[in-house]
């Protein structure tokens, strides 16, 4: 099944020993997402982290201007859609199925307003019952210390805004590291590439914001 459908010939900029070379992200599915990624991170691995860090602007400059070429086709799997619900949650509560990359929020009536979203990648996925404990519009973002460990390149304090990977809405789950948020990679909605939260388009977060209160009950299933 193709969770989505991209053409999206974004060309970064990689200085190597001086010598610039590119990574080229065309596909048509996630296989092809993952494997951009993989290359990616491969092509950073000879960059100092001044290097990676400009080469992450670029890209993200580009996309914003949309100098890159950039766009991308969302599967209709994962647009917002209003759908029956038979499940066991009360209206109100969140209900998170990563294994289907989908979000429901249950409404009375038998109904539930359903969201694609991206989720842990492989070693990142959970499941639990949390509340959500704090919102955030346009969210700063701090790493933590063992996501810094992996990354060095991260800063260690990202304000909010456009570029921020939180992109637009933020809700905290508990006391847990793990949010609900928006995000500046919408091309990676349907797909398993985050360290744990969930993730979803800015317009898609910003309308469940708006729903949902301090104190809603978040179901995460796998």
């Amino acid at each position: 099944m193709k969770f989505l459908k991209m053409i999206l010939p974004v060309a970064i900029g990689l200085a190597f020993a001086g010598q610039a070379s590119a990574v080229t992200f065309q596909g048509n599915d996630r296989s092809d997402w993952l494997k951009y990624l993989n290359e990616r991170a491969d092509a950073e691995r000879g960059m100092s982290l001044e290097e990676r860090r400009q080469s992450r602007q670029t890209e993200v400059a580009a996309l914003a201007a949309g100098t890159a070429g950039a766009s991308y086709k969302l599967d209709p799997e994962f647009l917002p859609k209003t759908v029956a619900y038979d499940g066991p949650y009360s209206p109100g509560t969140i209900v998170i199925d990563t294994e289907a990359r989908h979000l429901f929020l249950v409404e009375p009536g038998n109904k539930a307003r359903r969201y694609g979203v991206g989720v842990g990648r492989p070693g990142f996925s959970w499941a639990g019952t949390h509340r959500v404990t704090r919102k955030a519009e346009w969210p700063g973002w701090t790493p933590p210390p063992q996501m810094r460990k992996r990354q060095p390149d991260l800063p260690a304090h990202m304000e909010g805004g456009p570029n921020n990977p939180l992109g637009a809405r933020a809700m905290y789950l508990g006391s847990t590291l793990y949010r609900i948020h928006g995000s500046n990679a919408p091309w990676t909605i349907g797909h398993a590439v985050s360290s744990g939260c969930i993730r979803m388009r800015n317009e898609d977060v910003i309308d469940l914001y708006e729903r949902v209160p301090v104190g809603t009950r978040v179901v995460v299933t796998r």
